[in-house]
């Protein structure tokens, strides 16, 4: 539904303003600057109720623009000191900001295990300093290796050590930004314990409601695990019935996300639309009452509100949950619906709650996606006309698949780097599926105390998923299955939504302007990864990067590459480090070879501790080579500790000439500190990659 004048869809033109008020906010503006922010606000909102009061006395009737101009600004700057009040860090009486010897916290979330690891944010209530407790505040991240503490719930209050460290940044490069994804989340430390270091001093201190609904919701998913016995079917069934999405393995995640179907494993609004359909159904016979639409409509909206809250409140859900209560409200009094308006009302409501909604992935997802379906899928449906009925229902399914999916584009290849080639297949295919996975999860869970019932309903739910997810991994193992290592920069990401916004606007205006606009913008996008492609073919690198306890250099030659490390290509260290880095540089030809092994290449040549990379050489300096004296002193670029090995630079020094010295991660701390203070003493260049950013050099090779 696109709106002929601004008029109709007022949410939306005010909504503008506000978000990016929010952006700046988030990324550039301070805490100290909130006094002025607030001047700002509220000066320019007593102009505007002024000139508002007084516009038949100074005719501001005829400038009718300065309104707009004054109300745009006032949303600017409100979005601006939400974004910044919502900080944690601006507080004063963050945790962070004063001495403490324990922190009585809260649990508030939902603790989950996972490799033998419980996690779940807490609330920092008291600091403890010297038996004299302070109120604080602030979010911590608690990662706990204890067998006992799976007892954990939500609500429990805990004494633990005020020990704790800073997120730490991305290390190497294309690797995952954990840090800036929990700031995002208003987290900014963590705290790992071990056994002995925590005592629960209050359990149930949480919000009632939330603490009931989470003990519901686990006693559905015990309920899943009674009659069902395939555990990924019941890890689908938890995640896309309740939005428990702690035990779903990585390959169902990877199946589901490079078919372009993991939209289905967040409980969002195609979910919530199932429900109020349900309801819909079950609640119809109170029509014919009198007050009968008015009860159906405060049952519905109170019960899909129930229903977000069970499945975790995250922001496509919420979203949903407020749209589809507008929808509900408008119809019960025959109002006049504009979906965009509608949809700019739930972002607002959303956002005045949490500015940092804003930086969400699903949450950016979720309103671009339907969006897409209110503005584009009206035109794509245009494109083909069936006269059978069946065609017809067809291509509207197909229509709604290409809107969402091409509007989302550019930003999921911002965030994820790849696109499902095969995504209208895949998502014609889970729309059966999915939907009788949810009616007959539920009525599972309804009817799970009738014997017969429960079993056949368990078996049908079962036998669902199981060909979900059997069809979706063919569908991800077929050939030209999806386009990866998609890599895009800021201006290309913004170039992309100009060439769709022009074409979709062209398909409805039909102006020329618009043609020329996405051709030019086509042009910048082409030239722009041209470029990136000839420098990722010309460059040549060496990457020491940071994996932790492991070894790990890249030698990049043009599109491929040789990996020295200890890793295998399927451990979760070189997905989560190497890879991306790999992805990120288009290698497209990588080759792993263990410290111990030899190679020899036209522009790489390993001889037990001696590597030549074109003009670069690099001596890898590990216990083997502390005991191995040489005749004459060898001259190299780097040298490279390893394996901790009992020496040190004085006599390191006797027998290699060095430019820099590199320490990865696999020494100890002591062995550390002690090759750091000596190169300090020797003025030696150094570089540590243990809690330290990679260290990438080119060669001076050409091609």
């Amino acid at each position: 539904m696109i709106a002929n004048h601004k008029g109709e869809v007022p949410f939306v033109v005010l909504l503008l303003p506000f978000l990016l008020g929010i952006g700046l906010g988030i990324s550039f503006i301070e805490a100290a600057y909130l006094p002025v922010l607030w001047g700002i606000f509220i000066g320019l909102a007593l102009v505007f109720i002024f000139l508002n009061l007084t516009y038949k006395r100074f005719a501001i009737y005829k400038a009718r623009w300065l309104g707009g101009l004054l109300m745009t600004f006032v949303l600017l700057a409100a979005g601006c000191i939400s974004a910044v009040n919502y900080n944690e860090l601006a507080n004063e009486r963050h945790f962070s900001k004063s001495a403490a010897q324990y922190f009585v916290v809260k649990i508030t979330n939902e603790p989950q295990l996972k490799n033998g690891l419980l996690r779940f944010t807490a609330s920092v209530q008291q600091n403890i300093n010297y038996k004299k407790a302070t109120g604080t505040n602030g979010t911590l991240l608690i990662t706990i290796k204890d067998s006992a503490s799976i007892a954990l719930q939500y609500g429990d209050e805990l004494l633990i050590p005020a020990k704790y460290n800073a997120i730490d940044p991305p290390f190497n490069p294309g690797e995952f930004n954990y840090k800036k994804y929990l700031a995002h989340q208003n987290i900014y430390y963590q705290a790992f314990l071990y056994p002995g270091m925590y005592r629960v001093i209050k359990h149930d201190t949480g919000n009632p409601l939330i603490a009931f609904s989470l003990r519901l919701r686990q006693q559905m998913v015990i309920k899943f695990r009674g009659q069902m016995h395939d555990q990924q079917a019941i890890a689908v069934a938890s995640t896309l019935i309740l939005g428990y999405k702690a035990d779903l393995s990585n390959d169902i995640l990877q199946a589901y996300s490079k078919t372009g179907t993991i939209h289905v494993l967040s409980v969002s609004g195609a979910h919530v639309a199932i429900i109020y359909l349900l309801l819909q159904w079950v609640l119809g016979f109170l029509n014919t009452y009198r007050y009968g639409r008015h009860i159906k409509a405060c049952i519905i909206i109170l019960l899909i509100w129930y229903y977000s809250m069970l499945s975790g409140f995250s922001p496509a859900v919420c979203r949903a949950a407020v749209m589809i209560s507008m929808v509900i409200i408008g119809k019960t009094y025959a109002r006049y619906i504009n979906m965009l308006n509608i949809l700019a009302i739930s972002a607002f409501i959303l956002l005045l709650y949490n500015p940092l909604f804003i930086v969400d992935v699903g949450f950016q997802l979720s309103y671009l996606a339907v969006a897409g379906l209110v503005i584009l899928q009206p035109l794509v449906y245009k494109w083909f006309e069936f006269k059978n009925k069946w065609a017809d229902k067809l291509w509207a399914a197909c229509s709604i698949s290409i809107a969402a999916q091409v509007i989302t584009f550019p930003l999921s290849a911002l965030y994820f780097h790849q696109f499902p080639v095969y995504f209208l297949l895949s998502n014609l295919l889970i729309i059966i599926p999915t939907t009788i996975i949810m009616y007959s999860g539920i009525a599972y869970l309804m009817f799970s105390w009738v014997p017969m019932l429960s079993g056949a309903l368990a078996y049908v739910l079962e036998q669902t998923i199981l060909f979900m997810n059997k069809a979706l991994t063919l569908i991800e193992h077929a050939p030209f299955a999806g386009i990866s290592k998609i890599w895009l920069t800021i201006p290309e990401y913004l170039l992309l939504y100009i060439i769709i916004i022009s074409l979709f606007y062209f398909l409805y205006d039909k102006k020329s302007w618009l043609i020329k606009l996405a051709i030019v913008c086509m042009l910048l996008v082409c030239t722009s990864i041209s470029i990136k492609k000839y420098r990722a073919e010309t460059a040549n690198s060496v990457a020491f990067l940071n994996l932790r306890k492991n070894t790990g250099i890249v030698f990049k030659s043009g599109n491929s590459a040789v990996i020295l490390t200890n890793l295998t290509d399927t451990d979760r260290n070189f997905n989560y480090s190497v890879r991306p880095y790999l992805d990120s540089t288009q290698v497209n030809d990588a080759q792993i070879i263990k410290p111990n092994q030899n190679i020899g290449l036209p522009y790489l040549k390993k001889q037990g501790a001696l590597i030549q990379f074109y003009d670069k050489r690099i001596i890898i300096f590990d216990k083997q080579l502390q005991n191995q004296p040489l005749q004459q002193k060898l001259k190299t670029n780097f040298l490279y500790i390893t394996g901790n090995p009992h020496s040190s630079l004085f006599a390191i020094n006797k027998y290699f000439d060095y430019q820099m010295l590199v320490i990865d991660g696999s020494n100890s701390n002591q062995t550390i500190v002690k090759f750091e203070s000596e190169a300090k003493r020797l003025h030696i260049k150094c570089q540590i990659l243990k809690r330290n950013i990679s260290l990438i050099t080119a060669s001076n090779y050409q091609h």
